[in-house]
């Protein structure tokens, strides 16, 4: 029987391949994925007329003791076998139609159907997967499947796959080099087969979005250190090879900036986000060649904006946590700027070697030649290193709140209201840090007072039944920040000689508001009958005991000439001080959460029954 036309068979194969790329949205409503079974029927057609798989005795064997999760542990081949003669060729063109069969089915949301077709593509290149015309189709069948398990949550079996992908790729690169065949070409006449610049370009991206899928992976499994690495290669590879939507790449380089930050790796963030930005305002401005699925047109500008936010917010998280890092580095034990500590860090500042700043940066850098000198202007014009005084916490907080306003162009009250939440909470953190480097205690109460003029709005339309932890947050936050400015009125009042009646009385006023938010917090915590936990959650313990101290610290601040107020005032407090520490007696756990809080308690309780006893025995004699 005379074999088919070889003609009839590309064309059959072209249509699939055109069929498959008809995007979803262009499908009839009731029918998405018509077109999806389009392509697979004529792929099937291709198989049929390709015929069944060629006998190959050296083959057969392994193939028939399957392909399964653990088989890619045999690594790549020891030696190069190329696929040549008859049934090496009539394997790979059925490998190349199984292949696609198996993202077909998968692209329909049919995994097992994707995986045994992708397993069978393996099988067949099993031998010659290390040869230039079958090591493109390899990696990518094994990037599939990885992708495939990794969707069903068999996290380790995605990693042994993609690995191996990354394996066969260096293999390849290594011994062989030159570019190989993509998998198309299995069914172009040769006069229409790519050039050795295209076909280079489609194997980098290949093992561009291997080291894609590999970060996710590690993602997942918590490894930190390697998914950063694998994403930073994949973005700097995505520049490389200009293959990226500028909005998608500004994200993820975005993203990878709060790794870089917990890492408290501030100059790696700072070019992490410099680049984020530089790249999303490329957005609409050049074509690229990646050719994942974008967004419909429609959508463009609403996801333009909202990855505007998000990166926005990112900012804000990089000159929070720098703040909030050099705060921690120079304040003393009550939280005060420590000024020989300060003048220790500016020594060391001046130590720090210009030479490691160049390694480090030329380690994460973006980009090269104009492109690269774009993203440099614009991260020199933000500070990597930790604020040691005002001025410079000024020029962070700046720059925070100028993001704070662009994040809330968007994440607006309607519509995203957790979003917005954390954005003025962030932005009240802004102010609080740059408290911390005020010198003047005034300016300091200004600062206090502005976050809670953004915050206090927050929760009057909140329904504390569904936004009940936010709810907390923003109380317990409101009450902290009147108990600071108390403090401060009380050390401007302690320098005066003689305080008059107003100072006084907003002292006291202070002290309510903060006693009122402290108390809104802990009753929050009590359950339906009003009745406060006995033993309570991990996840609210140290705010709960903070609260606690802090409550009866304020009802020993109040300020009265009325001695019978202030006895009471002094038995309040004195409860307070006593809950914390016979809850840290019957919940030993707690003590460590409040170490500090709980040795002024233990304190207090021994002092203040004697001081109270003193305030009786003084009105019985009034």
């Amino acid at each position: 029987m005379a074999s088919p036309p070889w003609a009839e068979i590309r064309e059959k194969f072209q249509a699939a391949l055109a069929l498959s790329r008809v995007e979803l949205h262009k499908n009839p409503e009731k029918e998405p994925y018509k077109s999806k079974y389009g392509a697979r029927a004529l792929l099937e057609e291709v198989k049929a007329l390709l015929g069944p798989a060629p006998e190959d005795e050296d083959e057969r064997p392994q193939a028939e003791e399957g392909l399964g999760a653990g088989d890619h542990a045999l690594g790549p081949p020891a030696e190069v076998v190329e696929a040549e003669g008859p049934i090496a060729q009539g394997a790979v063109r059925l490998a190349v139609i199984e292949f696609h069969l198996g993202v077909n089915h998968i692209d329909t949301e049919e995994l097992s159907a994707g995986e045994e077709h992708l397993v069978k593509c393996l099988r067949l290149l099993r031998k010659y997967r290390l040869s230039q015309d079958c090591v493109s189709l390899y990696i990518q069948a094994q990037n599939n499947l990885g992708i495939l398990w990794s969707e069903r949550e068999e996290i380790e079996t995605a990693q042994a796959y993609l690995e191996s992908s990354e394996a066969l790729y260096n293999q390849y690169m290594k011994e062989i080099g030159s570019p190989p065949l993509d998998p198309t070409e299995h069914f172009l006449p040769e006069e229409e087969k790519l050039t050795e610049q295209e076909r280079s370009k489609r194997f980098e991206k290949v093992y561009t979005h291997n080291l894609y899928y590999l970060a996710q992976v590690y993602q997942h499994m918590e490894m930190f250190e390697k998914a950063a690495h694998y994403c930073h290669s994949t973005l700097k590879r995505q520049l490389e090879h200009n293959a990226y939507h500028p909005i998608e790449w500004a994200i993820n380089a975005a993203t990878l900036s709060q790794f870089y930050i917990n890492k408290l790796c501030f100059m790696e963030a700072r070019h992490c986000l410099s680049a984020a930005n530089v790249i999303f305002g490329q957005t609409g401005k050049i074509s690229t060649t990646e050719d994942s699925t974008t967004e419909a047109e429609g959508d463009v500008p609403e996801l333009y904006h909202q990855r505007k936010g998000e990166i926005a917010r990112c900012w804000i998280k990089y000159c929070l946590t720098l703040l909030q890092n050099a705060q921690l580095s120079m304040q003393d034990n009550i939280g005060e700027l420590d000024l020989d500590k300060q003048s220790e860090l500016r020594a060391l500042r001046k130590k720090e070697l210009d030479e490691e700043e160049r390694m480090r940066k030329k380690a994460v850098q973006f980009g090269a030649g104009e492109l690269c000198d774009v993203i440099s202007a614009v991260e020199e014009k933000v500070s990597y290193l930790r604020p040691l005084d005002f001025e410079e916490a000024r020029e962070l907080f700046l720059l925070g709140q100028h993001y704070v306003f662009e994040a809330k162009e968007f994440f607006q009250i309607d519509g995203y209201v957790t979003d917005h939440i954390e954005v003025v909470q962030d932005h009240s953190a802004l102010f609080k840090v740059l408290a911390f480097f005020e010198t003047d205690m005034e300016r300091r109460c200004k600062m206090h007072k502005r976050r809670i003029a953004m915050l206090e709005p927050l929760i009057v339309d909140l329904n504390p039944q569904y936004y009940l932890l936010v709810n907390r947050q923003i109380q317990f936050e409101i009450a902290h920040a009147y108990y600071d400015m108390m403090d401060l009125k009380v050390a401007i009042a302690d320098k005066l000689r003689d305080p008059d009646s107003h100072i006084v009385k907003k002292i006291n006023n202070l002290n309510k508001s903060a006693l009122k938010y402290y108390q809104l917090f802990l009753d929050s915590l009590r359950d339906p009958n009003k009745v406060f936990p006995e033993h309570i959650g991990e996840d609210v313990l140290r705010p709960a005991m903070l609260a606690k101290f802090r409550v009866a610290r304020l009802y020993g601040k109040i300020i009265t000439a009325d001695p019978k107020k202030e006895l009471e005032n002094l038995a309040t407090s004195l409860e307070h001080y006593k809950f914390i520490v016979d809850y840290c007696e019957k919940h030993p756990e707690a003590a460590q959460e409040i170490e500090v809080e709980l040795e002024l308690s233990k304190e207090m309780v021994s002092l203040l029954p004697t001081k109270m006893e003193r305030f009786r025995t003084k009105m019985a004699l009034t």
